[in-house]
């Protein structure tokens, strides 16, 4: 699939166009789910966190009953960004893995263990319900169905 296609597709009328990915992929551009989940996602607080990845959740379950892998993938897709970035977060000051070292070169930073101990709870709320998507026998059988398609 190409880029362009990525932002003229409607994938909840056209599901055959989506491909699984890799990662976080395609997150901010898979329509119309990019904009039923994103504004569900937050990392700002742990309070909010808890409310996002629960609404995150409530959506896959939405998803699953309508068989909407798309969306299902998606949701995923959302729940893991939420531990990923977090837990960069709690790792990095500024969420910043990268610096410059004298001469201008980008090193990566050395990670301290925690250096944000509620961006550190954040990723573990988003985590918990990543693998409760991710352990899920329907999710399991759709996305092996899916990536089994010609």
């Amino acid at each position: 699939m190409s880029d362009d296609l990525e932002y003229d597709v409607d994938f909840r009328e056209s599901p055959e166009e989506y491909e699984i990915g890799r990662g976080e992929q395609g997150v901010f551009k898979m329509q119309p789910y990019k904009d039923e989940l994103l504004p569900l996602w937050s990392i700002k607080s742990l309070e909010g966190a808890e409310e996002a990845a629960a609404g995150i959740y409530r959506k896959f379950e939405e998803y699953k009953r309508a068989n909407e892998f798309p969306g299902m993938d998606l949701a995923r897709k959302y729940l893991q960004m939420g531990w990923t970035r977090s837990l960069r977060y709690a790792k990095y000051p500024g969420g910043q893995k990268y610096e410059e070292d004298e001469d201008g070169n980008r090193v990566e930073r050395d990670p301290q263990q925690w250096y944000d101990e509620e961006k550190f709870e954040i990723a573990q709320v988003y985590r918990e319900y990543l693998d409760r998507v991710k352990e899920d026998e329907t999710y399991q059988r759709r996305k092996r169905e899916w990536q089994n398609r010609e």
